[in-house]
């Protein structure tokens, strides 16, 4: 069979499905066990084993143990391994990624591993890496390997905190009970377990951190619908004081100099809640184990050193692991490794976008258009949009159909009215009326169900309504120019001066989620 890991990007731990992950796990327990066995036959398997096999190291962001780990993961598969000094590139001569990333394509290379600032700049190469590969007829596409993008995800790290888990399970995959403690809302490889503690089938996780640095909303809400247990509490010691105490502990560095001169003020306390001490040593359960992505801060370590020597340290394993894990991902996107694979894969492509959420509703011919109560007075010819933003509090709806007449352009003669709904009188509702419009086509009509979902669109000649339309929330906005990620670390946002459109995908009935950083936003937050 194909194999369909083959010149596949990882940006998220969500690219690769559930029986993808498993077996890349498996590959890799062969592997760990060919080392232990000095097997080198076995070992050869594993390997790409072609000095012209181009991998790039793109790392914008300082980084020790996933840059190296890489490394020497590459020499490991003896190919050409190429680090862009990005201190030196052209990067900081204000050129775009694209450019930059084009411009090493040309060079025959397949892989690059990124570590940024900017969150979902893999995600953006790899969709420009196709449109480049097409206009210059390359054989392969390059593929995009996420070594932590700001404070999204770092879908590396994940795989080898997963596989060290399992290890340390004995590979039981039937349930895992985590606690999370330290910087969760900073913490990349704490958001990458949203999705990929669902490896195991019961999954209950504490998270231990000041509100201040909580857990995302969207992170933590991705737990609940993935149907993680949640607890949460403020300190260790508030944690350590209940009577229900995970065996697995998962620490991560406070990155407090983000978070402005109040936070920094706090620090000293703010660490101290995240921090393990030496008192609360009798007070954890036997056979705990704790783990670090690392690096350690030397002063003002989470983990203290004198916990090095105990059997609570699994954080020297798992760095250990993350060269394994990255020797099989790159085998596996070159497509030496991968072609016994026989579970479901991930689907890498959309399916294509209907227009069902646009709903034409029966008209009579022959009844005219009716005066509204208010006086608002009927035109013989033109364009009304009722029921916007029907049931909300009336400045909502006039600061809303300001907005919608900005992004519409919808200018000129005409006006817009709040009125109550006479389907439910208690409720007020906008209306935009315009004289002399014309219909609108397909793309002006999801603008405004993305606009204005639960709305209708009446086109009106010679005083009667000819065409109705109810129009509903869409599943994507995209492809519009007054629409941006509130993210301001976001690859597509306009600050970042990359020009990548912006695109939302909906995850609930008002909610979208921006395709580069995850975000989530209201319908109402993206336009501007």
């Amino acid at each position: 069979m194909d194999n369909p890991f083959k010149g596949r990007s990882l940006t998220v731990i969500d690219d690769f499905s559930l029986d993808e992950r498993l077996y890349l796990f498996e590959k890799t327990r062969e592997l760990k066990k060919a080392i232990t066995e000095n097997n080198l036959d076995e070992l050869e398997k594993f390997r790409i084993n072609n000095s012209d096999f181009g991998i790039y190291e793109v790392f914008i962001e300082d980084s020790t143990r996933t840059k190296e780990s890489f490394k020497n993961a590459a020499a490991f598969h003896r190919v050409k391994l190429n680090t862009l000094e990005t201190n030196y590139s052209s990067i900081n001569k204000s050129e775009s990624f694209a450019d930059t990333f084009n411009t090493l394509c040309g060079y025959d290379n397949l892989i690059y591993i990124v570590r940024s600032q900017q969150e979902g700049l893999c995600r953006w190469l790899e969709e420009n890496g196709k449109l480049y590969a097409q206009r210059n007829k390359m054989k392969q596409a390059p593929a995009f390997i996420n070594a932590g993008d700001g404070k999204h995800e770092h879908p590396t790290q994940e795989l080898l905190d997963e596989f060290t888990f399992l290890e340390q399970k004995n590979w039981d995959r039937e349930s895992i009970h985590i606690a999370l403690v330290g910087d969760l809302y900073h913490g990349r490889t704490v958001h990458s377990k949203a999705d990929g503690l669902l490896i195991f089938k019961k999954v209950k996780v504490d998270l231990i951190a000041p509100p201040e640095l909580g857990m995302p909303e969207y992170y933590l809400n991705k737990m609940k619908d993935n149907g993680f247990e949640i607890r949460i509490f403020d300190s260790i010691d508030s944690y350590i004081d209940n009577n229900d105490i995970a065996q697995l502990w998962y620490f991560t560095r406070p990155q407090l100099e983000r978070m402005g001169d109040a936070i920094l003020k706090r620090q000293d306390e703010l660490r101290y809640r995240i921090t393990f001490r030496k008192e609360l040593m009798d007070k954890i359960p036997e056979r705990t184990t704790f783990y670090h992505p690392l690096p350690r801060h030397k002063l003002h370590p989470t983990i203290p050193t004198f916990l090095d020597a105990t059997p609570l340290n699994g954080w020297e394993n798992q760095s250990a692991n993350g060269k394994l894990i990255r020797i099989i991902l790159l085998g596996l996107i070159a497509g030496t490794i991968g072609h016994d694979f026989t579970g479901i894969a991930k689907k890498t492509t959309e399916e294509p976008e209907t227009h069902d959420y646009i709903q034409e509703v029966p008209v009579d011919e022959n009844k005219t258009v009716k005066e509204y109560a208010e006086g608002v007075k009927p035109i013989s010819s033109g364009l009304v949009i009722d029921h916007i933003c029907r049931g909300e509090k009336e400045e909502d709806i006039r600061d809303h159909l300001a907005r919608m007449i900005r992004v519409l352009a919808l200018y000129g003669k005409g006006g817009e009215w709040i009125s109550r709904s006479r389907e439910y009188p208690d409720k007020m509702k906008g209306i935009i009326f315009r004289p002399e419009y014309s219909a609108p086509g397909i793309k002006k009509l999801k603008q405004i169900a993305a606009l204005a979902p639960g709305c209708t669109v009446n086109v009106i000649r010679e005083k009667k309504v000819v065409k109705k339309l109810k129009l509903n929330m869409p599943p994507k906005i995209y492809n519009f120019p007054n629409i941006c990620c509130k993210n301001t670390d976001c690859i597509s946002h306009s600050s970042q001066g990359e020009n990548v459109p912006a695109e939302f995908k909906r995850i609930t009935d008002d909610r979208f989620k921006c395709k580069y950083c995850e975000n989530t936003h209201s319908f109402k937050e993206i336009w501007i």
